[in-house]
């Protein structure tokens, strides 16, 4: 959690309010821990960029 919250720049919060509201890529489980896969996070970051910046 730790770095996918450096990655985004958002809040842990703010990362479990979006995964609930399907928004935002789920962790997978690791045994007893979670953790994100990182070309799915890296994804999600690419279409923030995209939806902010348009086609450019």
């Amino acid at each position: 959690m730790p770095e996918v919250r450096t990655l985004v720049g958002l809040s842990e919060g703010a990362i479990h309010e979006r995964i609930r509201e399907k928004k935002f890529p789920s962790p997978i489980k690791l045994g007893r821990a979670s953790g994100w896969i990182e070309e799915e996070i890296q994804a999600w970051i690419d279409a923030q960029i995209k939806a902010t910046r348009g086609d450019h």
